[in-house]
């Protein structure tokens, strides 16, 4: 794992996004600053259109920004090409879809293992470490079930497990409660908080749902393309930090 100084996992700098749309350019992202830390949950929340997915697409590496650049570990691979971003993204990012992305064909444990055999476990090492993962998860009651027989929450919590898999060193999520009841969405943080804390992981999770806020580190409002503001969260207090 690389250290990186003030434990900053992840750094969009001056991020702009814009689009051609017939004759009329749109911007989606407005020069954004943002740093993404270890140990922390934080939630990148505002209103729809306002930029969150475009932001968490872009600092996944999954799409370019039209200026700026994104530093990952200490690195900036802006600038490098499709075929370099694959192998980064496996090693060190970790994604969350809100459709779950499981595979129907497989159960519970096959979806997990999949991931393992990416990093290079396979074989019975693979299988126990997918079960223990599915246990932290409390889904190891559920392995043998594919995803039709599962509910939107265990399916969730699939998927979590499947991030879990990988040694990422930054954990992206993008409105992974959208489908699910209050409940169970608050267990799914729980879990990603837990991720943050226990393993010393970047988690970035894009969410309207403000009652999941009082469970997280930072809190990154978004409007129109722009950060309105980046709050620390601590016991019941808050305090505005620089990007």
């Amino acid at each position: 794992m690389i250290e990186v100084a003030d434990n900053v996992a992840l750094r969009a700098e001056d991020v702009h996004k814009s689009y051609l749309e017939g004759t009329r350019m749109v911007e989606v992202l407005k020069n954004v600053t943002l740093n993404v830390r270890r140990g922390e949950l934080t939630l990148l929340a505002g209103p729809s259109g306002s930029g969150k997915t475009t932001l968490l697409t872009i600092m996944g590496l999954l799409l370019k920004p039209t200026s700026g650049k994104i530093v990952l570990l200490g690195r900036d691979v802006t600038a490098l090409g499709e075929a370099a971003l694959p192998a980064i993204r496996r090693r060190h990012i970790g994604f969350i879809f809100q459709g779950f992305n499981l595979l129907s064909s497989l159960n519970a444990l096959q979806n997990v293992e999949i991931a393992l055999g990416l990093q290079g476990v396979t074989g019975s090492r693979a299988r126990k470490q997918a079960m223990e993962l599915l246990e932290h998860v409390g889904l190891e009651h559920r392995w043998r079930h594919r995803p039709a027989a599962m509910s939107g929450g265990e399916k969730q919590r699939v998927a979590v497990a499947r991030a879990l898999a990988s040694p990422a060193e930054l954990v992206l999520a993008d409105e992974p409660t959208g489908n699910l009841d209050s409940n169970t969405g608050s267990q799914v943080i729980t879990t990603l908080q837990q991720l943050a804390h226990e393993q010393n992981r970047a988690v970035l999770v894009v969410t309207h749902d403000q009652s999941l806020f009082t469970l997280a580190d930072r809190i990154v409002r978004l409007r129109d393309g722009q950060i309105l503001d980046d709050e620390l969260v601590y016991s019941g207090a808050s305090a505005k930090m620089p990007a």
